[in-house]
């Protein structure tokens, strides 16, 4: 088999996991993952590690069980299952990341659903379907997906959504694109920060349906202004 992906998405996986700290959606934890540009049935991650460091060598390949097949004796993360599962529910889906954002952790615990407050997050619709990991193992588990099985209750959690929240734990964004699920994670966290600081100001008017399914569509047409700025971001910061 040959295992071998476009440099150019390689390249661009590395930057996203740099983009996706210096943002503050990732921190030591979390991870991204791209769809194989030539083979649907594998994935490309990051050994793991801490986001920051990652570079093209600590890139892995992957398969839809999970399994790192390349290179021999690596390692990725034990939550791999995310991607995986997901990535054989949706095949739409190019892009999946995980992280632990931290206004968004509230709307997982709460009543208080996470709904598009602005032009920036219609990708978010009506409804953010939140995953309870007690439904699947009760109530001692680590809040970890580290099984097949947590994986795809969790696919079938996320459904055809662009987001799912994982209670006390964070969420899951997708995408048909590296760009299109940075851009997401980035404005998921954007709109739980503005849906907070405006909840005590009064009744907050969101987005109609129709409104968060065309400035969504407005907004995937120029994903590559703010991938090339959080790029250019991310390299000074580490320069």
């Amino acid at each position: 088999m040959t295992f071998s992906a476009n440099s150019a998405l390689i390249d661009d996986l590395v930057s996203a996991n740099h983009i996706l700290v210096n943002e503050g959606v990732l921190d030591g934890f979390g991870h991204i993952s791209v769809r194989h540009d030539k083979n649907p049935e594998l994935f490309l991650i990051a050994r793991s590690m801490a986001p920051a460091l990652v570079t093209n060598s600590d890139i892995v390949y992957c398969n839809l069980d999970g399994e790192v097949i390349h290179p021999n004796g690596a390692k990725s993360y034990v939550e791999r299952f995310i991607h995986s599962e997901i990535y054989k529910l949706r095949p739409d889906v190019h892009s999946i990341i995980h992280s632990h954002s931290p206004a968004i952790i509230p709307f997982g615990v709460t009543g208080e659903r996470l709904r598009p407050i602005c032009h920036m997050s219609g990708f978010l619709g009506a409804v953010t379907p939140v995953y309870e990991i007690r439904n699947s193992v009760g109530e001692s588990s680590d809040l970890l997906i580290r099984t097949q099985s947590l994986g795809r209750d969790l696919a079938h959690t996320l459904g055809h959504h662009a987001v799912a929240l994982l209670r006390g734990h964070g969420n899951v964004c997708v995408g048909y694109s590296i760009q299109q699920a940075v851009y997401r994670a980035i404005y998921t966290e954007n709109n739980a920060k503005l849906q907070l600081q405006a909840k005590p100001l009064g009744e907050i008017t969101f987005l109609t349906e129709d409104e968060a399914q065309a400035t969504a569509e407005m907004n995937d047409q120029h994903l590559d202004r703010p991938w090339q700025m959080w790029k250019r971001k991310a390299q000074m910061a580490q320069i």
